[in-house]
């Protein structure tokens, strides 16, 4: 174990294993819980933490895979324990910033409370119920949850209402990232979890601090009396900590004396995290672009065929110098062309019906619960009126993915994602514009499979494609189809399709007022609707 002192910089190490912990999860004794929070999670808060350098989404998910389309690398999982009010959450924050990172999940013990049972619940509306034991954990589901996530799978977290000593009906889905930060008072009490750990820091503020931080809390924010809290403190909490927590204190590799405030103990992690990160790069675009240089296109890709009329059209809004009423038109012309294609591609069998003249027909019909088509915003969403117009009462969901032009890959992830429900029974078609590199779509894909969508029911639609981007969803997902209009050969430096038609949604288009909604992502309002030229 280290231990790091920010006034001294002195260091200290001691030896430890977990055979002293053999007495984990004993029965519960009795308490009170000192926690007064409405939920676990704040719903309202969107997933996400602005820095001074930048923006970490805490629900997003790194954008590249294997050839398998699983996460090359599993996450860095740091595990931060320490006694209630010691500063777990303040020493998470700035990690995060430290770290300059844009995918961290955040996952804090709170959310996997027990649900009490009548018995339990009126023993805890007597302040008869400990919720600072060990047993009042689901460590079962927390462990399961955080193996998920480590794997890179998205998991949905349950979100604990303090008032009920229940769960909430709607859980939180959150989407696994580079590395994941676990926060809690018994963060290394259970023996399973403590496996999943890759870096297990303590927080070790002094008691006296720890009081005064309740005190503060508790009565400013909850109402509460000062002999009341003081009272809670030394009958529960601190035998608690004296029990279960600070004797795991001799399992951390590291340990932040005074909390947040221990720049220098957070610094020696950050470094040590980003040199963990380089040897897990999870970035294979090169990899991906380089395994099939000079291969032919994958028997998964269909282009449609090229014949003078689909030629012209292409010709047309290639042209930078096509008016803008003349490059939505024609556009809307290929989307049609593009999304009939696509849908013979969808499973039909032998249907018979009777004519006007009571003659048998022996036709087709599909078969398959649904078609759901999803774009992926906002380009992808120019091609949801094609699809309407050929496919009565078809369900939308859309998924906002945003590409880094600097590298090309979707560093900002599920701005907004609205899938229909029971989507896993449905056939797929997943809608954008253009496809260059492959990142936006290969995520959306796995988003898809995380939602138990089939991947040989997922079809994807653009109405340009790259090679490399081609080759790349084909790499990693060789059971989805993929339908086009035409594949160029290049893609600059800026990521952007050589030839090419533009930008969709860039500088070259922009939104028409023929169909507009507005979507909320912090403070900006994305609108969406016919992307056209300026």
């Amino acid at each position: 174990m280290l231990a790091f002192d920010w006034m001294d910089q002195s260091f200290s190490c001691c030896g430890g294993d977990d055979g002293s912990l053999d007495r984990l999860l004993p029965s519960v004794s009795t308490g009170l819980s000192p926690r007064k929070r409405t939920t676990s999670q704040c719903k309202s808060e969107p997933p996400l933490l602005r820095t001074s350098k930048r923006t970490i989404y805490t629900a997003g998910r790194p954008p590249w895979y294997n050839e398998h389309g699983t996460q090359s690398k599993e996450a860095f999982v740091i595990g931060l324990c320490g006694g209630s009010a010691s500063g777990k959450t303040t020493v998470a924050r700035k990690i995060i910033e430290a770290l300059d990172v844009p995918w961290v999940v955040l996952l804090s013990m709170d959310s996997f409370y027990k649900v009490l049972s009548l018995e339990q619940q009126t023993r805890a509306a007597s302040n008869d119920y400990n919720f600072d034991h060990p047993d009042a954990f689901d460590f079962d589901l927390l462990t399961h949850t955080l193996r998920k996530l480590k794997q890179g799978k998205s998991v949905k977290i349950p979100v604990y209402d303090f008032t009920t000593h229940g769960r909430q009906k709607e859980w939180k889905t959150v989407y696994g990232a580079s590395v994941i930060i676990f926060e809690g008072i018994m963060a290394f009490v259970d023996k399973e979890l403590l496996q999943l750990l890759d870096m297990k820091i303590f927080v070790d503020t002094d008691s006296d601090i720890r009081l005064v931080r309740r005190l503060r809390r508790d009565i400013t924010e909850r109402g509460r009396d000062i002999e009341g809290v003081i009272k809670q403190y030394n009958k529960f909490v601190k035998p608690s900590f004296e029990q279960y927590i600070e004797p795991t204190m001799r399992l951390a590799d590291i340990v932040v004396p005074r909390g947040g405030g221990n720049m220098v103990a957070i610094d020696l992690i950050v470094q040590h995290v980003h040199s963990q990160l380089e040897e897990r790069e999870l970035s294979v675009r090169a990899a991906l672009a380089s395994a099939h240089q000079a291969q032919p296109l994958p028997q998964t890709l269909s282009v449609l065929e090229s014949t003078p009329q689909v030629k012209g059209m292409h010709t047309i809004i290639r042209n930078k110098e096509t008016s803008r009423d003349e490059f939505i038109f024609y556009s809307k012309r290929l989307m049609r062309l593009l999304i009939e294609r696509a849908l013979s591609f969808l499973p039909s069998q032998v249907h018979v019906v009777q004519t006007p003249q009571g003659e048998d027909y022996e036709g087709r019909t599909f078969h398959g619960k649904r078609i759901t088509g999803v774009s992926i915003l906002r380009a992808g969403e120019t091609m949801e009126p094609a699809l309407r117009a050929v496919c009565k009462d078809v369900r939308i969901g859309k998924i906002l993915i945003q590409t880094n032009q600097d590298t090309g890959e979707p560093e900002v992830q599920l701005h907004y994602l609205r899938l229909p429900k029971d989507i896993s029974e449905d056939h797929v078609i997943l809608m954008d514009c253009t496809v260059s590199t492959g990142a936006a779509a290969m995520m959306a894909v796995r988003v898809l499979l995380d939602h138990d969508v089939q991947e040989d029911k997922i079809l994807l639609v653009s109405l340009l494609m790259a090679e490399m981007g081609v080759h790349s969803v084909a790499y990693a997902f060789p059971q989805v189809k993929i339908i086009t209009t035409a594949v160029d050969k290049k893609v600059n430096d800026l990521f952007h399709i050589i030839p090419g038609i533009g930008y969709f949604g860039g500088s070259l288009l922009n939104c028409s007022h023929e169909t507009t909604e507005f979507f909320p992502h912090g403070h900006t309002l994305y609108m969406t609707g016919m992307l056209s030229h300026d």
